[in-house]
């Protein structure tokens, strides 16, 4: 069964267009991966899902139920974790979870509060005011909300960011388990080797588009080329690109893709032709991060 349905949704606001007819399904039990730069239209489109925006135009159903006809229904099948770390400070720990499941018409929710609590190893502070715990523990009890009324349908809006790895591993054993159970999971995050450890399918947006949407399996093998990355003793010159394509993050380093294994001497040949002193240099596959680079930097739909 389709768990969560974006068909053609645009959102404008006034000449601007933030979604430009987005359109994809996750899964029951599937893991799905919402991936994009800053400012792609991810957090709009969470928003449009969750119904605290309106789509201009499209269709969004949860677990079949329309997100404008059927509100009711398609929120109580879904739970979303924020970016932003919103909390009443005037309630504990527990009595923020019991109230969240009373907004869920949940009168006899203890068991689950319970389990959530010692799942998010939240036990300890469950008696105490929420303005007292540190961003780590605000953003446990936001995964604990959102999961209160075990949604069929899991989003999770950059739920690490800025976090420990301790509650890194805390969230995703949490998450993967929930998901092994057979609820969909839509993750957006900055942390690329996370979708690439956790998700079945990624979909990529750029500027409000849908660019790109496959299998994980099936992005990697499309940009299985060796990738070559050199570190320089300075920046790489602009002007300075051998085999044509080569993209960093980091002014020293040179990455460049080889077709062919054969074209690692030519290439090194070229930086010492160029005069450049290169300090190391490393052979390896591509990782999500590569191909999410390589993808929106070509910016092409497919």
């Amino acid at each position: 069964m389709v768990a969560l349905e974006i068909q053609g949704v645009t959102k404008t606001f006034g000449s601007l267009t933030s979604l430009d007819h987005v359109t994809f399904q996750v899964h029951e039990g599937e893991f799905f991966g919402l991936l994009g730069p800053n400012g792609a239209g991810k957090t709009t489109l969470i928003s449009i899902v969750a119904g605290l925006a309106r789509a201009t135009s499209g269709r969004v159903c949860v677990m079949g139920h329309d997100t404008v006809r059927d509100a009711g229904k398609a929120r109580s099948n879904l739970g979303v974790v924020p970016q932003e770390l919103v909390f009443d400070p005037f309630f504990t720990v527990r009595e923020t979870l019991q109230f969240q499941s009373g907004y869920f018409g949940l009168s006899k929710n203890d068991t689950w509060i319970e389990e959530l609590l010692h799942e998010l190893s939240l036990t300890d502070k469950a008696d105490v005011n929420m303005r007292a715990l540190s961003g780590g523990m605000k953003r446990r009890v936001l995964v604990a909300q959102a999961l209160v009324h075990k949604p069929p349908v899991i989003i999770l809006d950059e739920p690490t960011a800025g976090v420990d790895v301790e509650l890194r591993k805390i969230l995703w054993s949490f998450v993967s388990r929930l998901n092994k159970e057979g609820h969909a999971v839509v993750l957006t995050t900055h942390y690329l080797e996370e979708a690439e450890a956790l998700c079945d399918r990624i979909a990529i947006l750029r500027t409000g588009k849908l660019i790109k949407l496959d299998t994980k399996s099936n992005l990697l093998a499309a940009h299985a080329r060796q990738i070559v990355a050199i570190r320089l003793s300075v920046p790489v010159p602009a002007d300075f690109k051998p085999l044509g394509r080569q993209y960093s993050d980091n002014a020293c380093e040179l990455l460049v893709a080889l077709d062919r294994l054969e074209q690692l001497e030519p290439l090194l040949a070229s930086v010492r032709e160029r005069g450049l002193q290169m300090l190391d240099f490393d052979l390896r596959k591509p990782d999500l991060e590569d191909v999410f680079v390589n993808i929106i930097k070509d910016g092409v739909a497919t």
